[in-house]
């Protein structure tokens, strides 16, 4: 018998006792933490509470005077023979491991076993059945996590990730100890879909640095990355049937800077690890416009057979549009979008729509006419912005909706015929708007759709922010970071950084439980997890942020 299979240990009792010799008192925002003359925390003191969590859970219940101490010798079960349990043990055990310096062996948790320790379920005794839901149980002998489905264990984890003391975001080993609040969690999302956006297209991000992103947005129970990997500055994925594409397409932006591509390795990187933590990657290849870079990579896609000089500017380009009428056009999509949905195991791909009004109806529905069959054909759906829902099949469509009176009655009309809508306002959710007029970083951001605190950012509601629009149409909410002002990763953490957190909140949270009284402490105690992960984010003064911050 090997160490990944010894049998689970007896249960020690860890209910911790109630006296304490000395207390010093620290207040945080509005937690406050305990410790002992020795520094370490007394009872439960010290251990976060279990209502503090972003996004809100649904329902807390906390069993006062018992804690939960992880130890050296504990270990993360998973259920025997469910990958996707081993999949979140796994990730839990990544880490755990660095910041508190124990082994934590991933091992199998057979039927009957009632170990010690960290224990995640799939299926079983859990009262939380609605999809990506979760059960977080824990008392002094163990946490246990209960799902029915993959999505619902990693945001359990998530959940957990917040209980424990915000030193376990360090990468190097630090002192104990690793102390959580005994209760219970119950809880599930409002939406389904609960997405982040981020556009490489206008200026290029590494994948290191798309990585991060996806590990930020990951602890808040965000779910889809919209990854918008082409735009008239840029080619971002490397198509083997058009390697023009890159080889031209890919290596200029906004301004002629920050130009690059992902290989197909690359973009296989990127998806594998957002899926190893629970995000779906969207990939979104835009036309009919935003296509100037495919056509100065290719004379061939040009309505008069000339390729056009790689395009710099700042705004959208005039001559970025596709030739609808071109057979080409259909074989070049139909290459493009097939290599990709090899390569992408989620659902989606997203197919553009956005700033269209130069078309004609005609135009419209004869190219998203076509390239639905094309996305279809791969074993996709399509997913469009707003202005392609008057030309998509409106049952069973999904849109995006970013901006009021564009096409508010096509999608309404695709909504009320069962299409589903993803709302991503602009004056609420796009992260790239400045946060006040005088945002210190100019001139990174853009005001066009408004400023935006991070209490506007919290202050609407999905189901009926587009009057009209069924609520039973609302998909999800999504928060689209574009990059034409953004010039890399500090600066873009700075302007997604907390209103993420805000539209995780929109997303995840019941609307009963929506005041931002009771948001902005939570949100303020996250300020240090973040900044112990080395995540840029803005103090928004609306924010009670704890000392330090």
């Amino acid at each position: 018998m090997n160490a990944s299979e010894s049998p689970p240990r007896r249960r020690r009792s860890r209910r911790t006792k109630s006296m304490v010799v000395a207390v010093v008192l620290a207040v945080t925002g509005s937690l406050v933490y305990a410790t002992t003359s020795q520094g370490h925390p007394s009872g439960t003191e010290g251990t976060v509470p279990l209502g503090t969590v972003v996004p809100q859970p649904v329902k807390v219940s906390t069993d006062e005077g018992v804690a939960f101490d992880l130890e050296a010798d504990d270990a993360i079960y998973a259920s025997q023979g469910s990958a996707s349990a081993k999949a979140a043990a796994e990730f839990l055990a990544g880490l755990l491991r660095k910041p508190t310096g124990y082994a934590l062996p991933v091992r199998s948790l057979s039927a009957g076993d009632d170990p010690e320790g960290i224990v995640l379920s799939l299926g079983g005794k859990n009262a939380v059945t609605k999809k990506e839901g979760y059960q977080l149980d824990i008392d002094s002998g163990s946490v246990r996590i209960r799902a029915d489905d993959r999505g619902g264990l990693f945001n359990g984890v998530a959940t957990l990730r917040q209980l424990l003391p915000v030193k376990v975001e360090r990468q190097q080993k630090m002192a104990g100890p690793w102390r959580v609040q005994g209760g219970r969690i119950s809880d599930a999302p409002r939406y389904g879909y609960r997405g982040a956006m981020l556009d490489v297209g206008r200026h290029f991000m590494p994948v290191k640095n798309v990585k991060k992103y996806i590990d930020t947005i990951a602890r808040y129970k965000v779910n889809n990355l919209h990854l918008h990997l082409t735009d008239d500055q840029g080619w971002r994925i490397a198509v083997k049937s058009w390697p023009k594409l890159t080889e031209i397409g890919g290596k200029t932006g906004v301004g002629g800077m920050l130009g690059g591509y992902f290989t197909q390795a690359d973009y296989k990187d990127i998806v594998q690890y957002a899926a190893a933590r629970g995000i779906t990657v969207i990939p979104e290849i835009d036309g009919p416009n935003h296509a100037h870079a495919a056509l100065a990579s290719y004379a061939e896609l040009n309505c008069d057979g000339k390729a056009l000089e790689p395009y710099t500017g700042f705004a959208q380009s005039p001559d970025g549009n596709l030739c609808v009428d071109k057979d080409i056009t259909y074989k070049f999509l139909d290459d493009v979008i097939g290599e990709l949905a090899d390569l992408t195991p989620g659902p989606y791909i997203a197919i553009g729509g956005d700033e269209t009004q130069n078309r004609s109806k005609a135009e419209m529905d004869t190219y998203f006419g076509k390239v639905n069959k094309i996305v279809k054909k791969h074993g996709k759906k399509p997913y469009g912005w707003m202005e392609s829902a008057g030309s998509m099949p409106k049952k069973g469509s999904l849109s995006e909706y970013w901006a009021p009176g564009i096409s508010d009655d096509e999608l309404i009309a695709a909504g009320k015929a069962g299409g589903k809508v993803v709302l991503a306002p602009s004056s609420k959710a796009y992260l790239d708007m400045k946060y006040t007029e005088d945002y210190p970083e100019y001139p990174v951001g853009q005001t066009w759709g408004g400023t935006v605190t991070v209490e506007q950012s919290y202050d609407w509601n999905p189901d009926t922010h587009l009057k009209g629009l069924p609520a039973k149409a609302v998909a999800g909410v999504e928060a689209p970071m574009f990059t034409e002002t953004l010039f890399g990763i500090h600066q873009v953490e700075d302007l997604a950084f907390p209103r993420m957190l805000a539209i995780a909140e929109i997303g995840w949270a019941k609307e009963s439980s929506h005041d931002w009284k009771t948001f902005a402490p939570r949100l303020a105690a996250q300020g240090p997890r973040l900044r112990e992960a080395r995540v840029n984010y803005y103090l928004d003064p609306g924010v009670p942020w704890p000392m330090g911050s």
